[in-house]
């Protein structure tokens, strides 16, 4: 073998490394987690979104010391979307359900739609919270700084509750719920389930200091 044909083999390049979809930065094979960025610094180490394919980890997690905080906000979101009433244990269709209301927003605003997830969650954490602290026979509340893993906790159930309750009573889909519920969360509006709930936790812990 000559001298030139031994540099031509060297100098050529490695073939880019594609990520596989669904494995790593795509949620559901189709969104980018990668270009998401988070605005809360408190809650950005806690936000998980890497996913392998379909995000059904069986609970592996369950009873490791903070093992949630390895599960994907996605997972963790869908599990909180059936704790009550008529979707408990319909985990596929929690699934699909948020699936396809990611696919109507970025649709409707041809932009990520998990950088909306991620934006109602920060404006449906709480900051602070309240507990009751007992002198003797006499009890009162006293205000609280919320740990960043009890916001993403409280934030993500709220936003769950939002969308269930939108159900009830209504013709509108879980779907539909979601999208109205993370949509209004994610622009602050005082109208979502979750802002309104975090704003009456911090309004009272506000007065009990």
């Amino acid at each position: 073998m000559s001298e030139e044909e031994i540099q031509t083999e060297t100098e050529t390049e490695p073939e880019e490394v594609k990520p596989i979809a669904g494995i790593g930065t795509l949620v559901f094979g189709k969104y980018d987690a990668t270009e998401v960025v988070c605005r809360d610094p408190g809650l950005a180490p806690y936000i998980n979104l890497s996913t392998v394919g379909v995000p059904h980890t069986g609970g592996r997690h369950a009873n490791a010391w903070f093992g949630k905080a390895r599960l994907s906000v996605v997972e963790r979101f869908t599990n909180k979307l059936m704790r009550t009433g008529k979707y408990t244990g319909k985990k596929m269709g929690a699934l699909k359900a948020f699936e396809s209301a990611l696919d109507r927003m970025a649709e409707k605003s041809g932009e990520n739609p998990l950088q909306a997830f991620v934006d109602a969650i920060c404006h449906a954490a709480p900051m602070e919270e309240i507990t009751r602290i007992k002198f003797g026979a006499v009890s009162q509340p006293k205000a609280v700084d919320s740990s960043p893993s009890r916001r993403l906790d409280v934030a993500l159930a709220n936003l769950a509750k939002g969308a269930q309750q939108g159900t009830s009573k209504s013709k509108r889909t879980l779907t539909q719920c979601i999208i109205n519920e993370l949509t209004k969360a994610s622009n602050g509006d005082v109208t979502s389930f979750a802002v309104s709930k975090k704003e009456e936790v911090q309004r009272i812990a506000a007065s009990a200091r």
